[in-house]
This record gives structure tokens, sequence and C-alpha cells, in this order.
């Protein structure tokens, strides 16, 4: 699936369900069940490797992921990229450097984290044929940071969001997740943006929603407040992945106490 397909869906209205997914198998199993972008994650740190967190996640990990995810999926899903920890805040340059390997791998467009700060990287992506989702909110990669909490709870660092998301936006990114940030502001940040928003922890009113594929599965010891369990009840991982994919095309998920 190329990004022009996937757009045309957001703008029609229809939500966007997306999984992450780290191997052939999933990826196969995925598509296969009806969802339409794969996100290869750096959460793999977490989920595959056994970390605290997605920082030792290098970029050699993710083009072998983006590589196994992107030959599963066969061109049947829109594959999404992470950018991991230091592979791209440095310059323009060097996000470019390590974006142009994850494409090579098979990703039809890369993530990366960070408001005004990345604004010149992803001018400088988009300008030269890489498509660019952005992320804001909370920010696995600056957990040392902010911890794993909430943000953008005060009326200060909202408007902050909201400028920023603006900004990446005018800068060439084609899409936005939105990490455990108020409901209200997912939406008004939503409604603000031509571009799609894809949601975790940000409610019902993005675009489109997303899941670490081990907590849809009940699989996270201690899953974030956001996270729901589809595979308690289901008969088996298709019908618990059918089941997400209908929430959040039918706008049933994520619920009120998903939310901020």
């Amino acid at each position: 699936m190329y990004l022009p397909q996937l757009l045309a869906r957001a703008e029609k209205g229809e939500k966007l369900s997306v999984l992450t997914c780290y191997d052939a198998s999933f990826a196969r199993l995925l598509v296969a069940n009806g969802v339409d972008v794969l996100l290869v994650g750096d959460s793999l740190g977490m989920t595959v490797q056994g970390h605290a967190s997605t920082l030792p996640v290098t970029l050699e990990h993710m083009i072998y992921h983006t590589d196994a995810v992107a030959r599963g999926a066969a061109e049947k899903a829109f594959v999404i990229a992470d950018l991991p920890f230091g592979s791209y805040q440095a310059s323009p340059q060097q996000a470019f450097a390590a974006a142009a390997r994850l494409m090579a791998a098979g990703a039809n467009m890369v993530k990366l984290e960070g408001g005004a700060v990345m604004v010149d990287s992803v001018h400088f992506l988009s300008q030269r044929g890489i498509p660019v989702c952005a992320h804001l909110g909370l920010l696995p990669q600056s957990v040392n940071v902010t911890g794993y909490r909430a943000q953008a709870r005060d009326a200060i660092a909202a408007t902050q969001l909201l400028q920023d998301a603006s900004d990446l936006q005018s800068a060439g990114a084609q899409m936005l997740v939105l990490e455990s940030i108020p409901t209200v502001l997912a939406e008004e940040v939503t409604q603000h943006l031509s571009i799609p928003t894809i949601g975790i922890g940000a409610g019902p009113h993005c675009n489109g929603q997303v899941l670490v594929l081990q907590d849809l599965l009940g699989l996270t010891p201690k899953p974030p407040r956001f996270a729901r369990d589809f595979l308690a009840g289901a008969l088996n991982i298709d019908a618990a992945i059918r089941d997400y994919v209908a929430a959040v095309k039918a706008g049933e998920f994520p619920g009120p106490e998903h939310g901020f």
C-alpha cells in the first residue's frame, strides 16, 4: 500500500487501524485480519529484546525487523519504521542517512519523535522523497527526562504541543502520532490539522489508533492505562486482531477509561 491510498481512507473519514509488528509471521497475520498500518516500533527493545526502554535499540536492529515485516506484509499494508534513539537527532543529514536505510529495507514511511527541534529534519526528509510521521506527547526516547507519564496537561504545554503539531505539518510531516495527552487536546489537534492523527492514550477523536501488539494480546505484565487485552474472550489471535480493527473502525476503542 502506498501513502496516497492510506491518506484517501482518512480523508473519507475511515478510522485507521495501526499495530506494532516486528516479524514476517505477524505481518502476514495482521494483513490477513485487516490492519491498515504496521508500525515497526522501537518498542521492540522492550517487547522483543527485554530492555527497560527503547533506548538500546540500534539502527541495525530496526533495519533487520523492518525488512522482515515488509516481506511479510508483501505490500498489502502500509509499513512505518521508527528511527531509533541517536540515529537522527544530530542533524537533518544524519536523519536522512538513517531514514534512507529504513526505506531501502521496505518501510513506506519513517517516524521520529520531537517537536520544534525536529522541524528542519522533517522538512529535509520530506523534500527528498521520504514520508515522515511525527510523534508528540509522551516521547519514549525521552523517558529519562519525562518518565512514562501523560504529557501536555497544563495550558502552556498544550499550547506548545498544538504549535509543534502545526509546524511539523508545515514542514512536510504527513502523519502524526499523539501519545498520552488529554483527550480534549488530541481532539483540538486533530481538528486543527489536515494530516491524519494516530492516537495512543489520546482519546477517541484521532483519525486512527495504534497499540503495541503485545498489549493487545495481553502479554504485557503491567499494561499501560490506554491498552486493552483483545485476546481475553476471543477465540484466537486472529479474532483478537479482527476485534481490535472493528472496534477502531467503529469508534468503540478507545473508551473513556483509556484516556486522560
